[in-house]
């Protein structure tokens, strides 16, 4: 039995999101030709670790017109998923995830992103990474004490290098983000930090899209002030609040 092509876009779903040339782009070249193209003014997104938070964010960029390849060691696990989401969602390998998203969301056990940086070393270069990974002591072990020590922005860049990193999506529940995604304003707040100012303002508009309202934190030295055990980690408020909360930081 032949396997389909994860990558490959109705010839209906790309006219609907993006016209004539998409659809030829990635008739030509499935997959890669796609990930170096927006569709519709949107961007091809590629999730490394789709369970709850991964899952759930990425569904509402798909729901937001964004084409997102969802990865797993086991990318059979994910048929229900990418069935329930519709044609702008697929299922691959996170080295395909990679090829395929001009920006990366990652939501992973902290203690899996070093070996996630060894791995795809070359492949990560230059891409913009949302990273909505938390360090858990009892999960995580030592790398926990690390991000304690050195702040959790600080530390997934030295993992992640070469990536335009931005902390995103990490200080609440995926349930609290399913519930509350496009809610009457004012929107539930997101913190973002990077050190990128291109990545932020693409992290910051996919915040938008994803039914939420971004608050700038700082750089990825500023991402302490929200991660766990920080005042914004935990804060499902909107931005006058969590502008506070995150002022409170030392």
């Amino acid at each position: 039995m032949r396997k389909q092509d994860p990558f490959t876009y109705t010839r209906r779903a790309l006219l609907g999101a993006g016209g004539v040339a998409a659809f030829a782009a990635a008739t030509l070249e499935p997959g890669l030709a796609l990930a170096r193209t927006t569709v519709g003014g949107k961007q091809p997104i590629g999730i490394i670790g789709s369970g709850h938070i991964g899952g759930t964010v990425g569904g509402l960029w798909v729901k937001a017109s964004h084409p997102v390849l969802f990865s797993s060691r086991h990318p059979d696990e994910l048929k229900d998923l990418v069935a329930e989401l519709g044609p702008l969602a697929h299922a691959g390998t996170v080295a395909q995830a990679i090829a395929f998203g001009r920006v990366l969301f990652i939501a992973v056990p902290y203690g899996a992103l070093p070996q996630i940086g060894r791995d795809y070393a070359a492949a990560l270069q230059g891409k913009i990474v949302l990273d909505a990974c938390n360090a858990v002591a009892a999960r995580d072990g030592a790398i926990a004490d690390e991000v304690e020590r050195e702040g959790v922005g600080i530390t997934s860049q030295k993992y992640l290098p070469g990536t335009r990193l931005v902390r995103a999506f990490n200080t609440l529940s995926y349930r609290i983000l399913a519930q509350e995604a496009n809610r009457p304003d004012p929107r539930l707040a997101i913190p973002i930090a990077g050190d990128d100012p291109q990545a932020v303002r693409v992290a910051a508009s996919l915040v938008r899209d994803a039914g939420f309202a971004p608050v700038i934190a700082g750089k990825l030295a500023d991402a302490r002030r929200f991660q766990r055990g920080g005042p914004g980690y935990g804060q499902a408020v909107d931005t006058v609040e969590l502008k506070q909360k995150l002022s409170s930081a030392p």
